[in-house]
């Protein structure tokens, strides 16, 4: 009697339990579904031999839907949105990985044996008790009847009534909607092809004769900038924003000191928590990259870049500083980078921190001696990707004096001196700390570097490539991110006068936001001449 109240429980729950971890209350529990009566009448209406087959094969599917609802916990928690079956599983490898760069080697296989344990659970276990509560049903047959037919009736008429428990709806329908929900997101996955492709082909500056493009920027050194996970919520957060007002106003005072001036305002990443490429790749396309294979159709097409088109005009050096890159990255010349320098070409000899392989500082410091600092050179411009403040922020490194940064040994010390991820992320309000340190360190290299290097052909686009994850920003739906132009020409400056962009590195609230899609042609349309 006892295994088959546990194998009901079990199925109850499954059936039940939301896919969102923020949604998991005890009163989610306390719900009659609606598929748990209908696969009793199912059960009921077959012959023996089949009804044990459909069991095994129902319960294994439940099974399927739990892993799947387990699977959506995890992404609402890093990218506040579900798992997606069509793009999604290339994400599972780069999971791993942030579990080894985060818990090193041995957490990493641990979790993995875990998750490998985990689902032969839940298969095995959800089909053994849907295949025991089938011959339970079948020994006492007269009585599953009526207590079905019981139970429906009572299912009934809490729907029509409304009837809840502690605020949460008694008769809930609410499996049937999650596959509902999951079929829709399949089918709108493999339709998304068609309408990328035809989306593909439209660009405003293909016929664009080169020695036309960009001719407001000639003679200008070029630099864009992503900061890893720069989001709204380090500005607008009351816990954060104190800490980054002091950071960017000492930013802005460095900068005008050196003679730059600058404005800023807000885009709309295409996600939220990771997938930097996703967003990067939006940004310099001019298309809207929201999944994986959004991002390899564009990738490996002709459509032009904004980096793309500065390697087209034939008037500047373009370079990629890219120290996150430490496996083979093709992607790489679809994006019009002359030459790209990752983890391995920037001289770092120094620790890892956590999982980003090169301190900003270092990675730019580099990019001076490699490329910036050359006598006699042409124009530069540049893809740069500051990776500090990519999660997990702990450890992380502070600046130190440029004079003093070597080979990146002296950060062996300074990252003893840090904090472990795996204390950290016992405490969201930890979590939040250091990535508010993460981003303050991101920011303060940057413009240190402008200050200490910049001079008056420097113009500086800098932005954060998404929101960080739910655990920082509390669950926001929001996916605003910072971005500010830099400038010491100020006609650089007056050619986005009419844009209401906000002087100074903190974009206002009522600043403009606009979608990181629409930032390569407007962007290219101002400079044209």
């Amino acid at each position: 009697m006892g295994t088959s109240v546990l194998a009901g429980a079990l199925l109850v729950v499954a059936l039940v339990v939301p896919d969102r971890l923020d949604r998991m209350t005890f009163q989610s529990f306390l719900r009659l579904p609606v598929e748990l009566i209908v696969l009793a009448v199912v059960l009921l209406a077959l012959p023996s031999r089949a009804r044990r087959v459909t069991a095994v094969v129902l319960g294994a599917f439940v099974g399927l839907s739990t892993v799947l609802k387990c699977l959506d916990m995890g992404f609402y928690e890093t990218l506040a949105r579900p798992f997606d079956l069509v793009f999604d599983w290339v994400l599972l490898s780069d999971a791993a990985d942030w579990m080894k760069d985060s818990f090193g080697h041995t957490g990493e296989v641990l979790a993995i044996i875990g998750v490998i344990v985990l689902l032969i659970a839940v298969l095995a276990g959800s089909a053994l008790a849907m295949v025991r509560l089938a011959d339970v049903m079948a020994r006492h047959r007269p009585m599953a009847v009526r207590t079905t037919l019981v139970l429906g009736v009572a299912w009934i008429m809490c729907f029509t009534l409304s009837v809840q428990v502690g605020g949460v709806t008694l008769a809930t329908k609410g499996y049937s909607q999650f596959l509902t929900n999951r079929v829709k997101y399949v089918r709108d996955g493999l339709g998304d092809a068609d309408v990328f492709k035809k989306q593909l082909t439209v660009d405003a500056f293909a016929k664009t004769p080169p020695n036309q493009l960009l001719t407001g920027l000639r003679g200008k050194d070029v630099l864009f900038t992503f900061i890893e996970s720069y989001g709204r919520v380090a500005l607008d957060d009351p816990t954060m924003a104190p800490e980054m007002d002091k950071t960017l106003t000492a930013g802005d005072a460095r900068l005008k000191a050196a003679g730059f001036s600058s404005r800023s305002a807000w885009l709309r990443s295409p996600v939220t928590g990771a997938g930097s490429w996703l967003a990067h790749s939006t940004f310099l396309s001019g298309l809207w990259i929201k999944n994986q294979q959004r991002y390899r159709t564009v990738t490996t097409s002709t459509r032009a870049t904004l980096t793309s088109y500065f390697q087209k005009t034939g008037a500047w050096r373009t370079v990629g500083i890219v120290p996150g890159v430490r496996k083979s990255w093709p992607e790489g010349k679809y994006f019009g980078l002359d030459n790209i320098y990752d983890s391995t070409h920037l001289g770092y000899n120094g620790p890892y921190f956590s999982w980003t392989p090169v301190p900003d500082q270092f990675s730019l410091e580099s990019f001076e001696k490699l490329e910036y600092g050359k006598k006699n050179r042409d124009p530069i411009m540049a893809e740069i990707i500051l990776a500090s403040s990519h999660n997990p922020w702990s450890p992380i490194a502070h600046t130190i004096p440029w004079n003093q940064l070597g080979d990146g040994t002296i950060f062996n010390q300074i990252k003893k001196e840090g904090t472990n991820p795996t204390e950290v992320w016992k405490s969201a309000k930890r979590v939040r700390t250091e990535y508010r340190k993460a981003i303050q360190y991101s920011v303060d290299s940057l413009t240190q570097w402008v200050q200490r290097y910049g001079n008056k052909n420097t113009v500086l686009v800098f932005l954060g490539d998404h929101q960080p994850v739910p655990t920082v920003t509390g669950g926001t739906t929001d996916r605003d991110v910072p971005i500010t132009i830099v400038a010491h020409d100020p006609k650089v400056l007056d050619k986005i006068s009419s844009w209401g962009w906000t002087d100074g590195l903190k974009p206002a609230d009522s600043a403009p936001v606009l979608g990181m899609d629409k930032f390569r042609d407007r962007f290219m349309t101002a400079y044209a001449k």
